[in-house]
């Protein structure tokens, strides 16, 4: 089986947000799967991708925490500068992490650690609603 579909989130401030069932709910057949692969991937270059803790909030402000002091913005060497001070540091952090996860899929749903979960790495402050590709394939 094969299946792709569009997935559209909704606009969140900056910061790292679990989509996980946002992102699941949009893609139901996935439940068809018995084993196989979900491609997702993320069609920004100011945003991204992780899979990592689904339960402590605190992991997530310490991954903003650590993003924005390692890539600050304002910084005098930064020369793309036409969008605002959080675009070329979002851009920055986009490569750090990355555009897309493939993760496994097993009896219908997706085959991660009980504490992972899927992470939108808001960069900017003001991103809006963010699209993914979701490409799932496998036996049914």
């Amino acid at each position: 089986m094969w299946h792709q579909a569009f997935v559209e989130l909704r606009p969140r401030p900056r910061g790292f947000h679990l989509v996980t069932d946002e992102i699941l709910g949009q893609v139901p057949q996935l439940r068809e799967l018995r084993v196989g692969l979900a491609h997702l991937f993320l069609r920004h270059t100011s945003a991204s991708l992780t899979l990592n803790e689904n339960a402590s909030p605190d992991v997530r402000r310490d991954f903003r925490s650590w993003f924005d002091r390692a890539v600050p913005e304002d910084a005098p060497y930064w020369t793309h500068t036409l969008e605002g001070p959080d675009d070329m540091p979002s851009h920055i952090k986009s490569s750090l992490t990355g555009s897309d996860l493939l993760l496994p899929v097993r009896d219908g749903r997706l085959a991660v650690g009980t504490w992972q979960g899927v992470y939108l790495c808001e960069h900017r402050d003001h991103g809006g609603p963010r699209s993914l590709v979701v490409t799932l394939w496998g036996a049914s």
